[in-house]
């Protein structure tokens, strides 16, 4: 009986694979292009922040890859709808490309500068804008419906590895061949995951009603009359909107108590950062193989009620790199949980000629909080809370409990962000419309 069901297994996971082919290979290939990436990314992080030694202005590294972002996310959806999809994401690909490899020749020739980087960012910001709604649309038109639950699992998945494996590799790679070899990777990725798209992915071409023409405006306005009837989804994303605030503001003082606090350095901030990734990985897994719930809503609801509780509230109080990667555990180990649950309620929800106009709308609602909360978290380390913390006696209250020094700031502002975001879970959690999507199941 055993080797009859070890043979059903095994018959099983082929079918699946080869169901989810076309899905796979897509996933892989990307995956490993946005590592590339994201060593970039890491590295001038450190590379800006040891530049200025300012919150504010490393935290305008994302502030501008996310402003045009949310100006434009609502009309990119409607654009994405009538575009074909492959062509799209192999146009913006080839662009933010173009960018990595401007900057390189003004490192490598000595003249890159931090207003440099705010401009490749926001032409990066504008690509990606463009590309999600219609990634999110290959995905699904490549996808059976079954697999939506282990899809956004599996998306995670790759986003914990990369989180692994970014401040490990970037840091190994920064320190022995410098920011050049770090490009250089990222560069590489790309062309990997370009070829693979360009001549080995096949995503089905829209039907006639898909194609059919419509005005831009009229588009944009069909994706806005949807949310407006979809109370529960809106609710939803007001809810990550509201995550997505305390959650940058968080992004933006991270860096600065890492790399400035007694007891941290890039090494520290690299193996937080691992850390985090191996919390996410391990939820990846969890949300992968994990049953359908009885109630999306609920999971999504308690998965970020427990990870606002914990996390904020050890990188605020903790002083020792141990304590510090035990709030980075805590505070992902239940993302990819919520992540796969939210990413399955909206494929599902939404109809998929529908899934371009309406994502880029809640692209724009849900994260237009993102470049305020960098730009907010980085103008209170450096303006509020690390002059309050400098003013501090020696023994006083605050002193105790968040040390003394540059990075003793952004301590407290983690402290005070941990019960902003308990209280966004609280308050959403009472949202009926919210829950009315699990009567629609």
């Amino acid at each position: 009986m055993k080797n009859i069901e070890h043979i059903k297994n095994i018959r099983n996971l082929r079918n699946t694979i080869q169901e989810m082919r076309t899905f796979l290979l897509l996933w892989l290939t990307q995956s490993f292009s946005g590592l590339g990436s994201a060593m970039t990314s890491y590295a001038l992080v450190i590379w800006s922040y040891t530049q200025k030694g300012s919150a504010l202005m490393t935290a305008l590294l994302m502030v501008s890859s996310y402003t045009p972002y949310v100006l434009l996310s609502i009309f990119a959806g409607a654009l994405s709808d009538k575009w074909n999809k492959k062509a799209t994401m192999l146009v913006c690909d080839t662009l933010a490309a173009a960018t990595t490899v401007v900057m390189l020749i003004l490192l490598r020739g000595g003249r890159l500068q931090i207003w440099h980087l705010y401009l490749i960012n926001g032409i990066n910001g504008l690509m990606n804008t463009v590309q999600q709604p219609a990634s999110e649309v290959a995905v699904t038109k490549v996808l059976p419906r079954k697999y939506y639950q282990r899809v956004g699992g599996l998306r995670y998945l790759s986003s914990a590895l990369n989180s692994i494996m970014t401040p490990v590799i970037a840091t190994a790679v920064l320190g022995i061949a410098g920011m050049g070899a770090v490009v250089a990777f990222d560069l590489g990725t790309f062309g990997i995951a370009f070829l693979t798209l360009a001549f080995c992915i096949r995503i089905p071409k829209e039907t006639v009603e898909e194609e059919e023409k419509e005005k831009l405006w009229t588009s944009v306005k069909k994706g806005l009359a949807y949310l407006q009837e979809q109370k529960g989804i809106m609710g939803l994303i007001l809810f990550l909107a509201a995550i997505n605030l305390v959650a940058s503001i968080y992004d933006a003082a991270f860096p600065a108590m890492m790399l400035s606090r007694e007891g941290g350095s890039e090494k520290v901030m690299g193996l937080v950062n691992a850390v985090i990734g191996v919390s996410t990985l391990a939820g990846s897994v969890i949300a992968s193989f994990v049953k359908v719930p009885k109630s999306r809503v609920r999971v999504i609801c308690n998965c970020l009620l427990f990870s606002m509780s914990f996390e904020n509230f050890f990188l605020a109080l903790g002083r020792t790199p141990f304590v510090w990667c035990i709030g980075g555990f805590l505070g992902w180990i239940s993302i990819p949980l919520m992540s796969a649950n939210l990413d399955a309620l909206m494929r599902l929800r939404v109809p998929e000629q529908m899934q371009g106009r309406v994502y880029s709308v809640r692209n724009s609602l849900q994260f237009f909080t993102i470049p305020i909360g960098y730009f907010l978290g980085g103008f209170l380390v450096d303006q509020v809370f690390e002059p309050l913390m400098a003013v501090q006696d020696a023994g006083s209250v605050l002193t105790r409990l968040f040390g003394s020094g540059k990075g003793s700031g952004a301590a407290f502002l983690f402290f005070v962000i941990a019960f902003a975001g308990i209280g966004v879970c609280l308050y959403f959690r009472r949202n009926r419309h919210i829950w009315e999507l699990e009567r629609q199941e």
